[in-house]
């Protein structure tokens, strides 16, 4: 593969990470920050470009899109208004991504800047799927929907998964499992997404590092309307304050956890037990979105790097076929990790997010041409 070098800009709720990928794939100059966009980006990005070689087009890693961006879309003015609209939705990881990107638009106002949605993957999902059970006058009026996350990670695992497996990913069932910071899981069928944990915003679903995933309605009401917390406070407490980290009371890293529970940490271990529960739960809800289960397949920095939690979900989940006995340590380049002749595949494919955004650049930027 040939083509231009791609700037990508990928923004987490707590990292920067800047890097430069030549159209053969491979990564020209890269700079990762684990501090989040701030008033010295600007700076920042200066610097790391004085040293990067020249770019065409830079690509950005967006969370979520909103209503209206439901594919790769280059930005102009309404663009960047339309996400400012949709950063409510997510509170941790968009305000920092529109810092990154009005400074990177900028340092180079004369290259092409596009934004690669988490949501869009997810964007065609059933309407049964995406649906919320309340009042159709609030679907309505305020856009209520369960939109999805993490897609730029599933869209580059599917495609790796496929030729591990050796099928057509337009032919596949198959659930993705991406667990990091954020958690999530997907069920693909014959290549597209059909069932998400995510939904309207990046809080509801799998336990997480810090979030809590979902809850019941009634109890966040109860904090409200019986205990006297506010609604900022408890938005605080869930996005920050919950998860791995509420649990153990030391730590939302899984490393640290395990590491801790083999010293006899009894509350590390715990939190590590709720964690794989929702994981199987939410593997068994969306695989009923499916036909079959064609793989399984982890991705995310838990996912491809924590053994330990990798076995403790796939070991509970005999219903579905899938079993534990799997390969110890974590693949450099992706494999299947179950055991031959295992009636489910497990696989472990190693987080592209960096890739798929300069992908869907160079599509994008592609179409462009195309179309004029």
């Amino acid at each position: 593969m040939n083509g231009p070098d791609i700037l990508v800009v990928d923004v987490g709720s707590s990292s920067l990470h800047l890097t430069v990928l030549g159209g053969d794939g491979r990564e020209r100059a890269a700079r990762h920050l684990t501090e989040p966009p701030g008033p010295e980006t600007a700076d920042t990005i200066e610097d790391f470009l004085r040293d990067a070689p020249p770019v065409a087009a830079t690509g950005h890693r967006i969370v979520h899109g909103g209503p209206h961006l439901l594919r790769p879309t280059i930005v102009d003015d309404d663009v960047r208004a339309e996400l400012e609209r949709t950063a409510r939705l997510a509170p941790l990881h968009m305000p920092p991504a529109l810092t990154a990107l009005d400074a990177t638009r900028a340092l180079l106002p004369d290259v092409p800047h596009v934004v690669c949605l988490d949501t869009a993957f997810h964007a065609d999902l059933p309407p049964a799927a995406r649906t919320y059970a309340v009042p159709r006058e609030w679907t309505e009026r305020y856009g209520l929907r369960r939109y999805g996350f993490h897609g730029l990670s599933y869209a580059w695992a599917l495609q790796r998964a496929a030729k591990l497996i050796g099928r057509p990913a337009g032919s596949l069932h198959v659930v993705l499992a991406h667990l990091g910071g954020g958690c999530s899981v997907c069920a693909v069928r014959d290549g597209r997404s059909v069932d998400t944990t995510m939904g309207f915003t990046p809080l509801e679903g799998l336990v997480m590092s810090k979030r809590s995933g979902s809850v019941d309605p009634g109890l966040l009401l109860w904090l409200q309307t019986s205990a006297g917390l506010t609604a900022a406070r408890i938005e605080d407490a869930l996005n920050h304050e919950s998860g791995l980290l509420g649990l153990s009371g030391m730590s939302g890293d899984t490393r640290d956890l395990v590491r801790a529970g083999a010293r006899g940490d009894s509350k590390a271990t715990f939190a590590l037990d709720v964690f794989a529960v929702g994981v199987r739960r939410g593997i068994a809800s969306v695989a009923a979105s499916l036909d079959r289960i064609d793989a399984l397949v982890f991705t995310g920095e838990i996912g491809e790097d924590q053994p330990e939690v990798r076995e403790a979900v796939c070991s509970g989940l005999g219903v579905l076929g899938i079993t534990g006995g799997l390969m110890e340590g974590n693949p450099p380049d992706g494999a299947v990790v179950s055991p031959r002749g295992a009636a489910v595949p497990v696989l472990v494919i190693p987080t592209g997010e960096t890739q798929q955004v300069a992908a869907e650049t160079r599509d994008t930027l592609t179409r462009r041409a195309e179309d004029r």
